[in-house]
């Protein structure tokens, strides 16, 4: 008997008790591909020596020095490192252990930037239907992921969403995909002329949406159109990047293909890859010397953020995606693993849509292809899929609720940056045959 508490009460799950390149090996020997890096956090797979070695090494140096006492060379160093890569307002960065302390951090940032300029009317946030933003409270609040969102519904600040930008869905047949998200962006104005933009603090986005709605992107222009709206009715924008960032998309930050820079933006999962918890949040440059000409101080903090032996690792990382050009990978990955599954699937029954950026990609699973109907929530879909294809050797990550919270089905692939052509195969192959596992057991 097992005494974790673990995700679900009656689990069984095997013992994770190595790991080779893209695979984990558990106690039996059995292999699992690991096609989507645990939630999108495995981006170098499970054994990259120089990583290791870099742990290693701090370890043996100091493993933690508290931040409210000392700095640390890895930390000051990734600090330098993701700035130089990140837009140029983003000039500062705070780190913590994890996505969900990053967007909390994010948000009391806002709160206390404008606070710090005398707007203490300002406590409102905007953000989007079907996004995930973290698991705390003040994180689960801005996130539209409903089925996380229910019980706890009595504990969170009321915030506004918006639609989301969700072409599969919601584009009109009389309107181009430009049209369409300009429309949408538009929501934004709509909600904050309703809430009174004196009261709102920032607008929270994906760039592109992860977990909930799986992978999708936002279609070029509308976050050029909600920057737009921020700067005339001067609230933040708040981009989160938890799942999508650090080299997910192909790009070290997914805004960059968007030419857009945010107030602030939330990493985590990719940055320091598993190897280590990380997080952090970017911070634009008048955002910090608005607190450092007022109070100087932050009223926020956690014990282990700035970890030492943590930044080493995430330094590691990044240094690791530069020096092997794994972005480069990704890009070349990223054509022949959609070029593959379209083709493949292109006259597949339940498939509607497949999308996303780079090694990022959303496959929704529909009932009807013509309609888009989706298969009854009844079905447990998302499960049978995890569970088919856990059997044969691969790891994916499926979800329900894709459309509303409660209907729709989607499966989120998301390799390591390392993944090969013969590895793209395998994964194709045994997605392939979860499927068939899973339609002949729904349709029996």
């Amino acid at each position: 008997m097992s005494h974790i508490f673990h995700r679900h009460c009656h689990s069984e799950l095997p013992y994770a008790v190595s790991g080779e390149g893209a695979y984990i090996i558990d106690q039996q020997g059995k292999r699992y591909l690991d096609g989507c890096g645990g939630a999108a956090v495995s981006c170098l797979g499970h054994d990259h020596p120089k990583v290791i070695a870099a742990v290693k090494q701090q370890m043996d140096a100091i493993p933690f020095a508290h931040s409210a006492f000392f700095t640390s060379e890895p930390a000051e160093r990734l600090a330098d490192a993701l700035v130089a890569e990140a837009p140029e307002n983003l000039q500062h960065v705070y780190f913590v252990s994890g996505g969900s302390e990053a967007v909390e951090a994010a948000l009391k940032m806002a709160r206390q930037y404008f606070t710090e300029k005398g707007e203490t009317e300002r406590q409102y946030f905007i953000a989007r239907r079907q996004s995930y933003h973290g698991n705390t409270l003040g994180a689960l609040a801005v996130g539209g992921n409903q089925w996380r969102r229910q019980q706890f519904d009595p504990l969170l600040s009321p915030v506004q969403h918006i639609a989301p930008c969700y072409t599969y869905r919601d584009q009109r047949d009389n309107e181009t995909e430009f049209e369409y998200g300009q429309r949408v962006a538009g929501e934004l104005e709509e909600a904050l002329l309703e809430t009174g933009p004196e009261k709102v603090l920032a607008f929270v986005v994906e760039p592109v949406v992860g977990a909930t709605a799986g992978a999708v992107p936002a279609v070029p222009g509308y976050l050029q159109r909600v920057r737009e709206i921020c700067d005339q009715y001067d609230i933040l924008l708040i981009f989160d990047e938890v799942m999508c960032g650090m080299g997910r998309t192909g790009h070290v930050f997914a805004c960059n293909e968007d030419g857009v820079a945010p107030d602030l933006l939330t990493i985590a999962k990719g940055l320091g890859a598993g190897y280590q918890p990380i997080g952090a949040t970017l911070v634009s440059d008048d955002i910090y010397q608005t607190i450092a000409a007022g109070s100087g101080f932050f009223q926020h903090g956690h014990t282990y953020m700035a970890h030492p032996s943590a930044c080493a690792a995430a330094l590691a990382v990044q240094s690791v995606i530069k020096e092997e050009q794994l972005l480069d990978n990704v890009k070349v990955m990223s054509d022949y693993l959609f070029s593959g599954m379209r083709e493949r699937f292109a006259e597949h029954a339940y498939i509607g849509d497949i999308r996303g950026r780079g090694l990022f990609m959303g496959i929704e699973l529909v009932a009807d292809r013509e309609t888009k109907q989706p298969f009854a929530a009844e079905t447990a879909l998302n499960i049978k899929v995890k569970q088919a294809a856990f059997e044969r050797g691969l790891m994916c990550y499926p979800m329900a609720g894709t459309i509303d919270g409660r209907n729709g089905h989607h499966v989120l692939i998301a390799p390591p940056f390392i993944l090969q052509q013969a590895q793209a195969d395998e994964l194709m192959d045994k997605f392939t045959l979860a499927l068939d596992d899973t339609f002949k057991v729904i349709g029996s």
